[in-house]
């Protein structure tokens, strides 16, 4: 049995730490963040993930206060429009094993905190170097302490300390292009049709999309809306913005696209920077998972979905493989080229516009995939 660190715990992290216990290994999280908050807004989690989920024992917990989109639809920006309206809830319960979830981030966090032992969790713990030989590797952290484990993930985020570990500095491109999130009560836009599905308004140009869900089991709608701008470079999900800017930034689109802004009380804003697939993600003791290995524009709304699939994989390579590198090496050949293959998908943000096959995606079964055959 080893002992396996995982640096982050985000949805990545404790995912990953939920399945290596499963498959008998200790696990310890470290985590940056004095305590778990309630941080960021939403989580659209799509079958593939839930199914990922339901395997690790936390699915009940997420449906105690997740919606379920009753559709996936599309609409055009200008003229309301419908190309495509996709099946949901029991209908993908039925075709994919699992349903869609949308919740709140810190309900799906804290649902899987809840299925680790206390002392399985490090709380102020951010990794600033990493050391790895033969035996095991060897963290340094910024608080001046240090650990010693077997191996170590790295789920530590967009601008994971692991990754550049691994591969030195990245160099993200700023996309051009900035987003807004915001949570509105459902009674203040009852007048809307569709609040109890997945919709996206497809703007005049790739950059332009205003997309909405229900939250807390229906209670709340969650808005979120791209559109270019040059001036605006700051990455981060927790910087406010302006509501008085969202409303005009979309002044030509339909009433009821525009009738979710004007519902709105206080706004984030964050720039979207765009990072290339990576050419590798794990050398000898060393893995990365989620964001830190396939950091994704969010326009498939696949970040946390892929990271659940990634932990999944993980745990399961690590269970059948004959050692830990030989493990890491087929997690990575097992989910490169699908992560990949969403990673630049999200980038172009064209998928399922005028329908197409979704089958690619929610379909994906993390513990069924052959995981051994390609190391």
């Amino acid at each position: 049995m080893s002992t396996i660190g995982i640096a982050g715990g985000g949805i990545g992290g404790l995912s990953a730490a939920i399945a290596l216990r499963k498959v008998g290994h200790d696990v310890i999280v470290f985590e940056q963040a004095p305590r778990f908050g309630r941080v960021g807004a939403d989580i659209n989690l799509t079958p593939n993930a839930v199914r990922a989920l339901d395997g690790l024992g936390v699915g009940e917990a997420l449906r105690a206060t997740a919606a379920r989109p009753q559709f996936r639809i599309s609409r055009m920006w200008d003229t309301g429009e419908e190309t495509s309206r996709l099946p949901m809830s029991d209908e993908a319960e039925r075709k994919y094993g699992a349903p869609q979830l949308t919740l709140h981030r810190a309900d799906l966090l804290s649902a899987l905190e809840n299925a680790l032992p206390a002392n399985a969790i490090r709380l102020s713990h951010k990794a600033e170097a990493i050391e790895q030989d033969a035996t095991g590797v060897t963290i340094r952290f910024t608080n001046g302490k240090t650990a010693r484990v077997d191996a170590l993930v790295g789920a530590d985020g967009i601008h994971s300390v692991v990754r550049a570990a691994l591969l030195g500095a990245e160099s993200p491109r700023f996309t051009g292009v900035v987003a807004f999130r915001a949570v509105v009560p459902r009674e203040k836009v009852a007048g809307v049709p569709n609040l109890d599905s997945f919709t996206k308004w497809w703007g005049p140009n790739p950059q332009s999309q205003i997309v909405t869900f229900p939250l807390n089991l229906g209670r709340d709608i969650f808005i979120f809306a791209t559109i270019g701008q040059d001036s605006w470079t700051h990455e981060s999900w927790t910087q406010p913005g302006s509501v008085a800017e969202l409303r005009s930034l979309y002044a030509d689109f339909h009433p009821e696209a525009r009738a979710l802004l004007d519902a709105c009380d206080e706004v984030l804003k964050t720039a979207l920077w765009e990072r290339d697939p990576l050419p590798f993600w794990s050398k000898g003791r060393v893995t990365l998972l989620g964001d830190a290995a396939h950091p994704m524009l969010p326009f498939m709304a696949q970040g946390a979905c892929q990271a659940a699939e990634d932990a999944v994989v993980l745990a399961r390579c690590v269970a059948e493989a004959p050692d830990i590198v030989v493990a890491f090496a087929a997690y990575e050949a097992a989910r490169r080229k699908r992560t990949a293959k969403i990673q630049l998908g999200s980038r172009a943000n064209n998928w399922l516009r005028e329908g197409g096959n979704a089958d690619w995606v929610y379909g994906y079964d993390s513990w069924a995939v052959k995981v051994l055959e390609n190391a």
